[in-house]
């Protein structure tokens, strides 16, 4: 794409723009109304500075087309739901994160530094969080005084225990952006090692079973089609595994979260089998329920939390209801139908399809599909988008700004 003349003029104003997106990776840790304010500010801007400029052809690109198809689903979806107002609210401002994929692209192509820039600003985020989960785990409360919850290390994050889920979806964006710098000097080679290590054992300190299933997918797929520090990634992933075992087998509490409970989950100790856990079956199968009764178009964005208390979806109230059903597509299904659904669905074959064909490429022709520094994105997209395991609502701010995040990072070769 070529530079246009309000770039040449202003690389200054540009440059502070590409800092303030930098920002967003340690403004992410303070909870949803920094980073979100700052992504609707940064995607207005650019929506004017676009447009003024003229610069249309950056719209013109077949995943934003794909994310708009689904922004206007949503926002049909909305409309047609029984509490326009509230569902409205999730879906109309929805479209700032694709616009925010946009405006990385556009940076990375007007200057590289920002990969710089976010490179340091994972580094310097990454070594708080570690110091401070760690602190928090031995001492039991984190520097700021939040006591541990459980067995549960949430650092920073205080209530929200979300430490292993935030470390292990941006995780392949790091060593994506490590994988891009040229002439690595060795002692940032070995910090990052010690930094890696540490980060594997974090996430599964932190409790987070699916967030450790993530880091894992992740890993293993990033050590399958890389070149370059494939030896590293899997000498150091050997002794996260080394280490982690050595640590279930010595701690009864790490034993019962990641061994037994998942057997007690699967029923296969005898007793009656769920998806996940009892609580995560009932409320599967509540979102099931909704979606049977508006399959094309469901009931409309964020109101799950409202619909699932009603008799006839939830049949059998036994716990209290959730703002969503920890699931993407479980929850698309409720609250945008079959449409909404097959837009996750298709991207998430689509990535599925781009992992063969790099795989082709990679043993048949001995060739590469995609860049190393490409491999490590499309393995941060799909644990974004994985559709077996639980996770988050698919409409809050911070979880989408990771799949923004890298969708903005994916779609450039930077070598």
């Amino acid at each position: 794409m070529a530079t246009s003349a309000f770039a040449k003029q202003n690389p200054v104003f540009l440059k502070i723009i590409s800092i303030i997106c930098a920002c967003l990776v340690p403004l992410l840790v303070t909870g949803p109304f920094l980073p979100d304010l700052v992504v609707s500010s940064l995607s207005l801007w650019f929506v004017y500075y676009t447009l003024k400029n003229k610069i249309y052809n950056i719209y013109q690109n077949i995943y934003f087309y794909f994310f708009i198809g689904f922004w206007a689903v949503c926002i049909l979806s909305s409309l047609l739901s029984s509490d326009i107002l509230l569902s409205i609210k999730a879906s109309l401002f929805y479209v700032r994160i694709g616009v925010f994929a946009l405006l990385i692209s556009y940076l990375i192509d007007q200057n590289k530094k920002i990969l710089d820039y976010f490179y340091y600003a994972f580094l310097i985020t990454f070594t708080a969080l570690i110091i401070d989960g760690y602190f928090q785990y031995f001492t039991g409360s984190n520097i700021f005084g939040y006591k541990i919850h459980g067995m549960r290390v949430s650092s920073f994050f205080g209530k929200e225990l979300i430490l292993g889920s935030y470390l292990a979806r941006l995780f392949p964006l790091l060593f994506a952006l490590f994988v891009a710098r040229v002439n690595k000097h060795f002692l940032e080679i070995y910090f990052v090692s010690v930094l890696f290590i540490l980060i594997d054992l974090l996430i599964f300190l932190a409790g987070e079973r699916a967030s450790f299933i993530f880091l894992n997918i992740s890993t293993i797929f990033i050590i399958l089609f890389i070149k370059q520090h494939k030896w590293l990634r899997l000498g150091l992933f050997i002794l996260s595994f080394i280490i982690i075992t050595f640590l279930t087998l010595n701690s009864p509490k790490l034993f019962e979260r990641y061994v037994q409970s998942p057997i007690d989950s699967m029923g296969l100790d005898g007793k009656e089998k769920y998806f996940f856990t009892e609580s995560h079956d009932f409320l599967f199968r509540t979102a099931w329920n909704m979606f049977l009764d508006k399959p094309i178009l469901g009931h409309g964005p964020k109101l799950f939390r409202i619909k699932c208390e009603e008799p006839k979806y939830a049949q059998k109230i036994i716990f209290n209801c959730h703002p969503h059903p920890h699931n993407f597509y479980i929850q698309l299904l409720a609250e945008t139908g079959i449409i909404g659904f097959s837009f996750l669905a298709g991207l998430f074959i689509y990535f599925i399809y781009l992992t063969f064909r790099h795989v082709k490429e990679y043993f048949k022709y001995k060739r590469a599909w995609f860049t190393d520094y490409q491999v490590c994105l499309l393995a941060g997209l799909l644990i974004t988008i994985w559709p077996f395991s639980t996770n988050g609502n698919i409409f809050t701010n911070n979880l989408m700004l990771f799949y923004g995040l890298q969708m903005g990072f994916f779609r450039r070769n930077i070598n």
